[in-house]
Order: C-alpha cells, then structure tokens, then sequence
C-alpha cells in the first residue's frame, strides 16, 4: 500500500481497512488462489476506490508532505548526501514516469518491483495468465526505460 499511495498514514489506513473487509468477508474466500493474493486483491480494490474519490488537491498535498519529510532528512555526510540527492532525483524521476504509464502498465510494474509479487500472483489478480503478467511487465519495463532515457 505504501508504494501505491505514497503516504505512510494513508497506506495504514488503507491496510487497516483491507484486513477489516477480509475479516468481514472471509466466507467469501473460496480458496482459488493464496490468502495473500486475496487480501493484495482487496487492498487494490481499496485504493482504486479511494483514488477515484480522492481529489487532485490531495494528492498534491500529499506529494508536498514527503517532499518536506525528504528534505528535512539529514545526510550523515558530504558523500552520503550526494548519493542521496541522486538516488533522490532518480527515483523522483522514475515515479513520475511510472505515473504517466497507462494501465495495466503502471500497476503491473508496481506489484513486480515495489509488492514483490510472483507473476503468478499478478496474474491471479487481474483474472489473467502468468504469461500475460510476465508479458505486460517486461513491457512496462520497456517503456519505463525508453522514457527515463527521453527525460534524461
């Protein structure tokens, strides 16, 4: 939920509120797929909504909020804060990126590289096969690459 939203406070609120959901609808589980890929299917469920609900005032406030808690982070060191400043700009970089991919891109990607998932489970959540997420991904990848190099 974290690398969805963004907002430490927002991902907690979310994740409460998927476990809450699954515990009121466990009978539901039928057992076709892993218990981690259910609660990870309500949780996207979840955040699609809250997203659709959510203003763009809030998103930038949000944005603006891990911009002040990035920059109020001291660097240990003159090295350090240099790698961090790059590190920073890249991942800044690759986010916003991310986020003008079109769907299933930009999701797919994310449950890979920051949920960790197995393509199998991707595919479970989509309703779709290991290969179609093991396709969509490296094509996310694709586009994410050419795109970084284009900003660069």
């Amino acid at each position: 939920m974290l690398s969805l939203t963004g907002d430490w406070d927002q991902a907690e609120e979310l994740t409460q509120e998927t476990f809450y959901r699954a515990f009121l609808h466990i009978g539901r589980f039928r057992g076709d797929s892993s218990l981690y890929t259910w609660l990870c299917k309500i949780a996207r469920n979840l955040y699609l909504d809250t997203s659709k609900r959510g203003s763009r005032e809030q998103r930038s406030s949000q944005q603006q909020r891990m911009q002040q808690k990035e920059e109020n982070a001291a660097p240990q060191s003159r090295g350090d804060f240099a790698a961090g400043l790059v590190n920073r700009e890249q991942a800044t970089a690759l986010h916003r990126v991310l986020h003008r991919m079109p769907e299933p891109y930009k999701e797919v990607f994310t449950l890979r590289v920051f949920g960790e998932l197995k393509f199998r489970e991707i595919a479970e959540l989509f309703g779709r096969t290991e290969g179609w997420a093991k396709i969509t991904y490296f094509r996310a990848k694709r586009r994410l690459i050419q795109q970084m190099e284009v900003e660069e």
